[in-house]
């Protein structure tokens, strides 16, 4: 897999421009992040220009190096503002007050309500991570990537531990987990008519904790 890592980079140290003579409405910032999206997933980084994000935006330039100085600013913003989230999820999922079961459903729900909510950066962090290098700043995907992966490792681990999985291949189970949240993700992205949606997640992810349960675990489930 070809990684593309570098800290989630800041833009170059120069001051915020000066605002436009008439301070932009708040949606411009939303339209130039959706627009600079679209643009950066359809032609690639390299071949999107400031102009034509500014005009699908429908602002003007002053506004967009008002927010983010240059198109690399737009771009890490927009990859940035998710991440971060996606990072709050993985910290918050440490809470033992519930069980691994109960957390794992919670974080699988948690991020896919998140990709749902960022779908064209969801769509371009495909095209970056796995197709050609675009000219694009780097951003450091694979650190994110693996946290994921410890995360569901430690609460698979949790869940053995306490009786509540059976024992085995600790990765076996949390690829299995990971495997449903990038099939969903997928399905979303490439064909939404049929893609899997939030209770259809849930419910295979009910499937799947299930063959992972230890006996004593199921014959609770099944009396309660």
């Amino acid at each position: 897999m070809r990684t593309n890592i570098s800290s989630p980079g800041a833009t170059p140290s120069r001051g915020r421009p000066s605002p436009p003579s008439s301070s932009p409405p708040p949606a411009a910032r939303e339209r130039l992040v959706l627009a600079a999206a679209k643009l950066f997933t359809r032609k690639g980084y390299a071949a999107t220009t400031v102009r034509e994000i500014v005009t699908a935006a429908g602002v003007t330039k002053p506004v967009l190096y008002y927010y983010f100085q240059n198109k690399e600013g737009i771009y890490l913003e927009l990859l940035r503002a998710p991440f971060q989230k996606f990072d709050s999820l993985l910290d918050a999922s440490q809470d033992e007050k519930r069980s691994p079961s109960e957390r794992i459903l919670s974080l699988c729900a948690q991020i896919f309500s998140l990709i749902l909510d960022n779908l064209e950066a969801a769509r371009l962090m495909t095209s970056i991570y796995y197709g050609p290098p675009q000219g694009a700043p780097f951003f450091d995907f694979d650190t994110y990537h693996f946290k994921l992966h410890n995360v569901f490792r430690r609460l698979v681990k949790e869940g053995i531990s306490r009786g509540e999985f059976l024992k085995g291949n600790v990765d076996d189970k949390m690829w299995a987990i990971i495997g449903l949240i990038n099939v969903a993700m997928e399905s979303q992205l490439c064909h939404p008519e049929i893609a899997v949606d939030r209770k259809q997640l849930a419910r295979i992810l009910h499937l799947i904790l299930k063959g992972m349960s230890a006996p004593a675990q199921r014959k609770k489930a099944r009396t309660s």
